[in-house]
C-alpha cells in the first residue's frame, strides 16, 4: 500500500478533469473498489456457489439408476432442485415419463433416503 498513489475522491477526480479539459477515467455507473488477490476471489466464488462441494443434486445424479432403475435411467436424469423443493427430472420418452409419474411416491421415498435429501417435496417431470 505504501507504493500506491494516493486516491482522490471521486468528485475531486472529476473536477482535476474538468480544469484540465480531459475526458475523466471512469464512466458516471463506476464505482472503484479496492484490488483483492485472486486466491482469495476464487475461494469466495467456489464457497459462494458451492463449488467443488457434493451436492443433494450431484447425489441423486450418482444414484438416478439405482432410484428408477436402469432402463427408465437411460431415458430420463435429474436436472435441478429449484426453491420450492421440487426434483425437476427431465423424461426424453413419454412411456418413461409416465412410468415416473405413476411411480413417483416411491422415488420420492428412495431419495429422501439419501444424506441430504431429506427436503425432496415433489417430482416436476418434464418433457425434453
Amino acid at each position: 500500500m505504501a507504493n500506491e498513489p494516493h486516491r482522490f475522491s471521486r468528485v475531486a477526480e472529476d473536477l482535476i478533469a474538468s480544469l484540465r479539459r480531459i475526458p475523466s477515467e471512469d464512466p458516471r455507473g463506476i464505482r472503484r473498489r479496492p484490488s483483492r488477490e485472486l486466491a482469495e476471489l476464487i475461494d469466495t466464488l467456489r464457497s459462494k456457489h458451492g463449488i467443488g462441494r457434493p451436492t443433494a443434486e450431484q447425489a441423486i445424479r450418482d444414484l438416478w439408476p439405482e432410484i428408477v432403475g436402469p432402463a427408465n435411467a437411460s431415458y430420463s436424469h435429474a436436472v435441478r432442485i429449484d426453491e420450492r423443493g421440487r426434483l425437476v427430472v427431465q423424461a426424453s420418452h413419454p412411456v418413461v415419463r409416465n412410468e415416473l409419474f405413476l411411480n413417483r411416491e416411491e422415488i420420492i421415498e428412495r431419495i429422501r433416503r439419501i444424506p441430504g435429501c431429506a427436503a425432496i417435496a415433489r417430482l416436476h417431470l418434464v418433457q425434453g
